[in-house]
This record gives structure tokens, sequence and C-alpha cells, in this order.
């Protein structure tokens, strides 16, 4: 797996292809559908990921699993600079009292590989709470089906404060 900790996606490290490579095969394989246009290379998809106007955002296998991959609008929205987010637990973006809930959505993911329609309280590095609704949630794995952790994509948010 591609090392996220070279820093934030740029021309220079191909926007961390090779990690958004895995979101999207991933996606595809549980979902059956496409993430971005089948017909870019891996570089200009990884761009697209990063740019996209959706926040897409993973985490890793650790027993705290910690962020590893966020996009510009998901790194705005949580309110982390690329450096903090790689030392944040995933864990951390619900509230104490929303944390119970999360772990059974990562269960049910787990168990069933995606859900499609996952809604919750979320909150920022600063404790800026928003809703998200419709949200995807899927498992992280390679070709050979190996589990590298599990990733979010949504687009319905709501500030609640």
């Amino acid at each position: 797996m591609e090392d996220l900790n070279r820093g934030i996606p740029c021309v220079e490290n191909g926007y961390l292809s090779g990690h958004v490579e895995l979101l999207i095969s991933s996606y595809k394989i549980l979902t059956g559908e496409e993430l971005v246009d089948t017909a870019l290379t891996k570089e200009e998809a990884a761009k697209e990921l990063f740019y996209s106007t959706h926040i897409i955002l993973s985490h890793n296998t650790f027993s705290d699993p910690l962020l590893n991959y966020v996009n510009k609008a998901g790194l705005a929205l949580f309110e982390l600079d690329w450096e903090k987010m790689l030392r944040t637990p995933s864990r951390l973006t619900a509230e104490s009292i929303e944390q119970q809930a999360r772990q059974k959505l990562l269960d049910e993911v787990s168990a069933n590989g995606f859900i499609d329609d996952y809604s919750g309280v979320r909150i920022s590095s600063t404790r800026r709470r928003f809703e998200i609704e419709k949200a995807t949630v899927w498992n992280l794995v390679d070709q050979f089906n190996i589990f590298h952790g599990q990733a979010a994509i949504f687009s319905d948010w709501t500030h609640l404060d």
C-alpha cells in the first residue's frame, strides 16, 4: 500500500493515486458503480476525487483506525489539515454519544461489504456538528480480497450549529 505520509495529494505524488485506486476499485467491486469516469488515467482519477465536491474519506485497519485519506472538501468540512488528518482516529469524527452507533455502522459494513443509506451526526476537529445523509460506506479490499480499511462518500450534509 502506498505510503500516505508523503503529503497532501498533489501533482508530485500523483494525488495519491495508489490509495485512490483502492478506493475506486473497492467501490466498484462492492457497489457495482463507478466513482469516476473509467476513461481517466489513475492520476486524473485521483485528482478528480481529491477536488470532488463530494466528501470522500477513509481509515486504515489499526485497532483504533486512523484517517488515512480525506479529499479537499472533506478536509474543509472536518476542519483538518493533511498532517492533522493523518493523526486523527476516525472515531473522533463522531461525538462520544454517537460512537456506539458509528461502531454498529462499521460492523454492518464489515459484514455486508457496504451500505448506501447511512445518516448520522458527525463533528469537525473544532467540534462543529453536522448531519450527513445518504452516505455510502464501504470496505476497502484489494484484488486478493485483503481488507485495508473502510471508506465513505457523501454529498448531503447540514451544519447543526
